[in-house]
């Protein structure tokens, strides 16, 4: 195994070239102490600098009202445009803004200037958990659990808000002054979208899945499994399972999977890592799979999965308030005004936040310490099914299908020009589900014939059941019945054309009744699965003769209930099917 020091310090590797995104929450063991006239944002006073990193510097601030420290991270507006990563940093503040988690750093507040931009965030004093490994080499199991839990606990909560993180590793990992772990740097991070599949490699080598250095379809999830496979292989061994200087070589370990397994470790945690480094990610774990595994299960704290699911964060604190209008000297109505208002950034609001956040990890660690104190860890069997009823599965809907085709042209574009036509088939990526097959139904139509074919096919039948449509891209577009005189206004549906694998592909129907025109809706309704005939068409399709109705206006508002809708959605569902296989000789 080597030194501590020795065995972890590849885990930097090849890690800098990969991710420049490396300095932003992260606490440097030299700060700097020089004497500064005192600077003043808003309500925060900024002190010393805890690191520089690619767009600017993170400090210390105080907040006046409350005396508490925050990080204050600077971001300089123009390095930020000159090294063009303005959607990474949006993407950060729109996913740090969602999150309240106590594994996940809090984002309280976006000050902007003409030259930079504050993201005032909580203060973590304790280091990168990189750091921590370093220092103490392998963890032992009560600790390196410890870590782990509270590391899939905030990834649990990303999944469930629809955020995949991408970018997981010790480094981004940071620790509280009681060793607690906070998930920060979300600058690569996606927010999931039911239905859609990333193509984006990013991320840190090392810790990258298999599919992601391929360059590979994939939904996201399953991604950050492989992260926190490869984090805990490092706490339990003090070294990574994939490592190599020659980035090459290291790719070739990372597809093939096969890693040292340390005698030490036992065989349930064994069990656990060949679970979540499995490089199909078909038969990868998921993150439901990890928290139901029994080396997880054990001591595991109450608090990480809470039997209400936030709502609490809709109950006022009157103690918090009480001490915002302490401090402020203004009236409590002038406090839950603020809280009720449209503005989350209002002084008020954030001293309120400052002042909860701060009394709930005192309150956590009060209770931590009774238990440890009376010695009433939870056990080892801890109502797994009652927390997953609480938690449902990370995303309804995207674990049930397979990547889509790649689109081509503007996601906007509502023309179906003959450019578009004459590349159908030739962006087609061959890629695998990577969930785990639950059933062998399909929503929608499976067929073997070419995707330029299928869709042929799809809008002859549409034309000739009187169907209205805007195309979104050749693959995924959305559908009418013609408006009627009534009350009453017609279903939407979205098609769109999913790769189930190299000979096959899925035509997937999911109902509009909740979502407007231009989304996906997450509610999806199956219909009955038929295998689509191929037409046996021999040429490449360079047009479509047959004329189509393409309606540019907004489509209006559902009216009709629900119910009715639905039923309007299954009819369309069948008349579509009943056409495609008269026109199949089905």
């Amino acid at each position: 195994m080597g030194g501590a020091t020795a065995g972890i310090s590849p885990m930097r590797g090849q890690t800098t070239q990969w991710s420049e995104w490396m300095m932003d929450l992260k606490m440097s063991s030299s700060c700097d102490i020089s004497k500064q006239p005192q600077i003043k944002i808003g309500h925060y006073v900024l002190n010393q600098t805890l690191g520089v990193g690619t767009f600017g510097k993170v400090k210390v601030g105080t907040h006046e009202g409350t005396g508490y420290k925050v990080a204050v991270k600077i971001l300089n507006r123009q390095k930020i445009k000159t090294l063009d990563v303005v959607g990474k940093i949006r993407r950060e503040i729109q996913n740090l803004s969602l999150f309240r988690h106590p594994h996940i750093i809090r984002l309280y507040q976006v000050i902007s200037t003409p030259t930079d931009i504050f993201m005032i965030m909580e203060y973590v004093a304790g280091g990168e958990l990189f750091d921590y490994i370093v220092k103490h080499g392998r963890l032992k199991t009560p600790e390196a659990r410890r870590f782990f839990q509270q590391i899939i606990s905030g990834v649990d909560y990303c999944h469930r808000h629809m955020v995949v993180h991408r970018d997981l590793k010790p480094e981004n990992l940071l620790l509280d002054d009681k060793n607690n772990v906070k998930i920060a740097d979300f600058g690569l991070s996606n927010i999931m979208t039911d239905g859609d599949f990333l193509r984006t490699s990013c991320g840190s080598p090392n810790y990258a899945a298999p599919e992601v250095i391929s360059g590979k379809l994939y939904a996201g999830p399953e991604v950050d499994v492989w992260s926190c496979g490869v984090i805990l292989y490092a706490l339990l061994c003090g070294t990574l399972p994939f490592d190599d200087e020659h980035v090459p070589s290291l790719f070739r370990k990372i597809k093939a999977g096969i890693f040292p397994i340390p005698d030490h470790l036992e065989k349930q945690v064994v069990n656990l890592l060949l679970h979540m480094l499995q490089v199909d990610p078909m038969k990868r774990a998921t993150i439901k799979d990890v928290i139901q595994h029994d080396w997880f299960q054990k001591d595991l704290p109450a608090y990480l999965f809470p039997p209400i699911n936030e709502s609490e964060a809709s109950i006022v604190d009157i103690e918090a308030v009480k001490e915002v209008t302490r401090r402020y000297g203004v009236l409590e109505e002038d406090v839950t005004n603020a809280l009720l208002g449209d503005d989350p950034h209002h002084h008020l609001s954030i001293a309120y936040n400052l002042i909860v956040d701060n009394k709930r990890i005192a309150d956590e660690t009060a209770k931590l310490s009774i238990e440890e104190f009376y010695q009433v860890t939870p056990s080892g069997k801890f109502q797994a099914a009652d927390m997953f009823h609480r938690h449902p599965e990370r995303i309804s809907g995207s674990n049930k299908i397979t990547p889509y085709l790649e689109n081509i042209g503007n996601s906007g574009d509502s023309v179906f020009n003959s450019q578009n036509r004459s590349q159908l088939s030739s962006n087609v990526t061959s890629q695998k589900s990577p969930h785990v097959r639950r059933a062998k139904w399909h929503l929608g139509i499976r067929s073997q014939s070419r995707p330029e074919d299928i869709m042929y096919e799809v809008f002859k039948a549409m034309k000739s059941l009187g169907f209205e449509w805007k195309i979104f891209n050749p693959y995924h577009i959305i559908v009418r019945k013609k408006p009627e005189y009534s009350t009453h206004e017609p279903p939407k549906m979205s098609l769109q054309l999913y790769q189930v694998d190299q000979k096959s592909y899925l035509l997937d129907f999911k109902s509009l009744v909740d979502e407007d025109t231009g989304s996906a809706s997450s509610s999806r309704h199956a219909s009955v699965s038929m295998p689509v005939k191929p037409s046996l068409r021999t040429g490449r399709a360079q047009s479509l003769p047959v004329p189509m109705e393409v309606d540019h206006s907004p489509l209006p508002s559902p009216v009709a209930t629900k119910q009715s809708q639905t039923m309007q959605f299954f009819e369309m569902c069948a008349s579509l099917i009943g056409t495609l296989a008269l026109y199949n000789n089905l």
